[in-house]
């Protein structure tokens, strides 16, 4: 069985530069906003610590989860059809070691003589 958790780190590794760090930074300022807002529903008089903890989690932890884990469904799907290529490739290997597409030396039936002169 494949290690999908080494894939996922191998694909992201693999990501271009500009695309995971502003992921990450939209990711960091939703959070922030939603830190924000339950900060003043906290400090408000007529707020309440828990209210608090309910705003964060619903306007901020929640919903991110939610879109990062969409965002980022097309790259577990290649991280697992790399992972089922390879381990195709890796089984076929056993039959074709040099990868050339032709059978490779002493591919012959036994039951097949080799020609040759008497002596």
């Amino acid at each position: 069985m494949p290690d999908y958790a080494a894939l996922a780190c191998a694909e992201l590794n693999r990501a271009s530069t500009t695309e995971l760090p502003t992921m990450y930074l939209i990711a960091i300022a939703w959070l922030y906003v939603a830190l924000m807002m339950a900060v003043a529903e906290a400090a408000h008089p007529l707020g309440s610590v828990l209210g608090a903890m309910i705003t964060f989690v619903l306007y901020g932890v929640a919903p991110l989860a939610l879109v990062l884990y969409l965002v980022g469904t097309p790259a577990r799907r290649r991280a697992r059809r790399a992972a089922e290529a390879a381990a195709a490739e890796a089984a076929s290997g056993a039959v074709d070691p040099d990868r050339r597409g032709h059978a490779p030396a002493g591919a012959e039936p036994a039951g097949v003589a080799s020609v040759r002169k008497e002596p």
